[in-house]
């Protein structure tokens, strides 16, 4: 719920019919985005991370370094004015912006604006004109037709425009909103190491199979995505404990998603008495009671994070094997004790 952004070009290669039918209509759009807010003037390709870049390109914390507040969607208030360049005898200034909405400011950082050709070469390439990161920015391009794109997150927006006359103004809607995810047991944060979580398009209870838009973002992380339905898993720990919520995004807002696990971590123990010491080299496996294998591990003392549930742990030392069955309790964090005798 990877970031990753494709090349451009070879995009454009498997999607050339449709812009075939896209220039000859010269109105028409395409939006494939990830909710979005804006921390930084950095181009991203999907992720706003308060904290350190964990995949994909990430923008950084916002001004002074404080992530946005919650409900918000933070934005410049103006955008400074670009220099206007020279125009030389010929040429057109193409003056750029985009906003996440029709009543929306400006979008005042964050962009990466493209250029291309409005034909195919030989290899069916679409060769790359210009590009620049510019909020607003004026470029300076010989008349003639060219395919204009421009990307704020996984929020892209792609259309024809055509040159003439000494300047021509082209504004980009792009309908995106932020979606910022945390987890919690109860009223307890769970720490970001501890979670993550993948989005899809769609509701979850649509049918096929999808491919994740993002995968393993972690806590605090805001995704930037088109305006609609997606839905989220969250995985707390690596065993059993996966949520799974539908959501909304709103174009121009920042969403906050708190999903709730039941869960506890709980830490197994191979002992010879009661309170005793852990025995080294165990090989544990926990089960459901129809016998599913939930984790295996080798250690002392192996944390497991479980959801709410009964349980088996089966513990195999030096030729020999014990059990235990056990109740995990949401919030209820502990040590499960299996005697070796």
């Amino acid at each position: 719920m990877s970031l990753s952004a494709f090349p451009f070009a070879a995009a454009l290669r498997r999607i050339w019919p449709f812009f075939g039918l896209l220039l000859s209509l010269l109105t028409a759009e395409t939006v494939l985005a990830q909710d979005g807010s804006l921390l930084s003037s950095a181009p991203s390709t999907g992720l706003l991370s308060p904290g350190s870049a964990t995949r994909g390109d990430v923008f950084g914390p916002g001004p002074g370094g404080a992530p946005a507040a919650p409900g918000s969607l933070t934005l410049p208030n103006a955008i400074s004015p670009n220099v206007m360049p020279m125009v030389p005898a010929g040429q057109v200034a193409l003056m750029l912006s985009a906003k996440f909405g029709k009543d929306q400011p400006p979008i005042g950082g964050g962009l990466t604006w493209r250029v291309y050709a409005s034909k195919a070469n030989a290899s069916g390439d679409f060769r790359l004109v210009k590009e620049d990161s510019s909020p607003a920015p004026t470029l300076v391009l010989p008349p003639g037709s060219y395919i204009v794109h421009v990307g704020f997150g996984l929020a892209t927006l792609v259309k024809p425009v055509t040159l003439r006359g000494p300047t021509v103004r082209e504004e980009f809607d792009l309908p995106a909103g932020g979606l910022r995810l945390e987890g919690r047991v109860g009223d307890v944060r769970i720490p970001p190491g501890q979670i993550s979580f993948d989005v899809y398009k769609g509701s979850q209870f649509e049918p096929g199979d999808r491919r994740p838009i993002a995968e393993r973002v972690t806590t605090g992380s805001v995704v930037v995505v088109p305006e609609g339905i997606y839905y989220i898993v969250s995985n707390y720990g690596d065993a059993n404990s996966v949520v799974r919520s539908d959501i909304r995004v709103q174009a121009g807002k920042l969403t906050d998603i708190t999903v709730t696990h039941r869960a506890a971590a709980i830490t197994l123990k191979l002992v010879g008495d009661k309170g005793g010491e852990a025995l080294a080299n165990t090989a544990w496996s926990v089960l459901t009671p129809g016998g599913d294998v939930i984790k295996e591990s080798i250690g002392a003392f192996p944390r497991v994070i479980l959801a709410e549930g009964e349980y088996r742990a089966i513990a195999r030392n030096e030729g020999k094997v014990y059990e235990r069955e056990f109740k995990v309790v949401t919030g209820v964090d502990g040590d499960i004790e299996v005697k070796a005798r």
